[in-house]
């Protein structure tokens, strides 16, 4: 397993971090088997798994349930957990005993938390005072899609940008140990991780962030609708749909099961 102090060698070696969502035990087995560095078990569950527009309704309890599955299927690999919407946006003690749970009950490795505020800055702090450590996530921060309005491309402006740098070393200052900067420009993607010495991990941050993270859905083609920085690596809904296809026919026509698929066949001779 890599371990926080791991990640920051990597960024100073330049060798590229590699992490993917994974929501139970399949994903987060093949995962580690497919050697990822970080499985980020992420509130996308609400969209991909739930089927909801957004990732508001997703609960603390949600986020422990599918951690602890992931956790069985990947025992050897570094987890990271997105605390939900408002369950760190409550007071400093709720907050901890939020994060708290999650560490304790699904055996993670640290929480993602949204956001670079003054009370967030304060939280990151508060949840370090308590030993768990913390990745941020700034850019298209999708818990604030009611304030967005919709996921669009953040920090396009020059002034946006710089906001977003500042609140980048903010960060870094309070004690995060990676952030994640969603769909942004490229050249923000790489100032930021110029300027700051925490990895940073980009999802539609462009080509020079220390690492990249995909969503396990759309990296396997198993998503409705897929981002422009999305790269699909694998057709996998069209071999599902084939195998169940196969699987349809042949129990309508008969065929399934067969002699090989039965506990002591009735001889109907």
């Amino acid at each position: 397993m890599l371990y926080i102090s791991d990640f920051k060698k990597m960024k100073e070696a330049q060798k590229k971090i590699t992490m993917l969502t994974a929501y139970d035990y399949i994903s987060g087995h093949i995962a580690e088997q497919s050697n990822v560095d970080i499985i980020l078990v992420g509130d996308s569950l609400g969209m991909v798994i739930q089927g909801n527009k957004t990732t508001i309704d997703v609960t603390l309890q949600d986020m422990i349930y599918h951690a602890k599955a992931v956790r069985k299927g990947a025992m050897e690999t570094f987890i990271l957990v997105d605390m939900p919407y408002m369950s760190y946006h409550l007071t400093l003690k709720e907050t901890k005993a939020n994060a708290a749970r999650i560490m304790i009950e699904t055996g993670a490795n640290a929480v993602k938390i949204e956001g670079a505020s003054q009370s967030r800055l304060d939280t990151i702090k508060a949840l370090l005072d308590c030993e768990i450590p913390v990745c941020a996530h700034l850019g298209l921060t999708p818990q604030s899609i009611n304030k967005f309005g919709q996921y669009s491309v953040q920090g396009k402006s020059d002034k946006a940008q710089d906001c977003i740098i500042k609140e980048a070393k903010h960060l870094e200052d309070s004690g995060t140990f990676m952030l994640v900067l969603e769909c942004v420009p490229e050249k923000l993607g790489k100032a930021i991780s110029k300027e700051v010495g925490i990895p940073v991990i980009g999802i539609g941050a462009g080509r020079y962030t220390d690492g990249q993270v995909l969503v396990w859905h759309d990296l396997l083609g198993l998503s409705k609708m897929t981002p422009k920085f999305v790269k699909q690596y694998s057709d996998t809904k069209v071999f599902i749909e084939e195998g169940i296809k196969r699987f349809v026919s042949e129990v309508k026509e008969g065929h399934f099961p067969s002699m090989e698929q039965i506990y002591y066949p009735i001889n109907e001779e």
